[in-house]
């Protein structure tokens, strides 16, 4: 396949600069594009090369790679960039997306004989970082075959979830699974707090019980340290709740849990704001309760400190 190390990029947000870094690393030409020019520099520097407009990057590359925020923008940008594709193209959609959405504009790259994956990461910026990320891929497996290698150099644990459409609902269902737990953390610390149990001790005890979770280990370490920086934010967490919701509805599930976290969520983003860190949700509970939950020792960001793993394909 001609220019298979070609690759392009279009997001260069918190988690995709990190992505796009990796994939540098992983010795493959990389063509970047964002809204903001200024967000590139740093990668131009270690060696990626700008693209003026999709025209140019497309050009230059057979596999396309998006990364944004929403399933809005992603519209705005296959649409933009669909002319200038071919059969020679892969497009893999990085971004947390509605499954109805994904399946639409496959469609629309169907009509033009232009390959598609879905491939979500999910594991937090400090795994992106490192290229230990998880990816749920989801498409035909010859494209999931084909789009292997630069899988691997973004993450590590990459599992095949089928269909299309299948890694995009398994996405928003670990996001809700996460956003439960972080406000479930909230209310537990607060007791711990309220109690008089030091913080430090509360966490060591979570985290070695049957309470310990992924988001205990990461997000809460965020929390009692006062940052929140969990380089999420909260017009993020609220889409992710939605997308969520809408499922439920669709299949009629009563779920009564994911009604009341999108209140919760749609408040925080409403008194927090959009771009406040998800984290920041916490903050309702402390000025509730006139509290704080911080404690000593605790880091601003998260670093995973594992060495870039090889890329592996879950298989059970």
């Amino acid at each position: 396949m001609k220019h298979e190390k070609n690759i392009g990029f279009i997001g260069l947000g918190n988690v995709g600069s990190k992505i796009a870094n990796n994939i540098l690393k992983g010795n493959f030409n990389l063509f970047v594009n964002d809204l903001d020019k200024n967000k590139s520099k740093k990668l131009v520097k270690k060696g990626a090369q700008w693209s003026e407009n999709f025209e140019e990057l497309a050009n230059k590359t057979s596999i396309i790679i998006t990364c944004l925020s929403s399933p809005y923008q992603s519209r705005n940008v296959i649409k933009d960039i669909l002319p200038f594709l071919n059969t020679n193209h892969l497009w893999i959609e990085m971004s947390t997306t509605d499954e109805n959405e994904m399946i639409k504009l496959s469609k629309m790259c169907d009509k033009k004989n232009v390959s598609t994956l879905e491939a979500p990461v999910t594991g937090g910026q400090h795994k992106a970082e490192s290229g230990n990320i998880s990816i749920f891929a989801g498409g035909k497996r010859k494209n999931f075959n084909r789009a292997f290698k630069v899988l691997s150099s973004i993450g590590n644990k990459i599992l095949y979830c089928g269909k299309l459409g299948n890694a995009s609902t398994l996405k928003v269902v670990t996001n809700y699974l996460a956003s439960i737990n972080l406000l479930s953390l909230g209310e537990a610390l607060m007791v711990c707090k309220k109690y008089g149990l030091d913080l430090k001790t509360s966490f060591h005890g979570i985290s070695i019980s049957s309470g310990n979770s992924f988001v205990n280990e990461t997000e809460t370490q965020l929390i009692l340290n006062g940052s929140y920086n969990v380089g999420f934010t909260m017009d993020l967490v609220c889409k992710d709740v939605d997308l969520f919701d809408k499922l439920t509805d669709k299949f009629s599930i009563p779920a009564e849990i994911s009604k009341l976290m999108k209140k919760i969520f749609i408040e925080g983003k409403n008194k927090y704001g959009s771009r406040s860190f998800s984290t920041s949700i916490v903050k309702r509970l402390e000025e509730s309760c006139n509290e704080n939950l911080r404690s000593s020792g605790f880091p601003k960001i998260l670093k995973d400190n594992d060495k870039k793993k090889k890329g592996i394909e879950i298989k059970f």
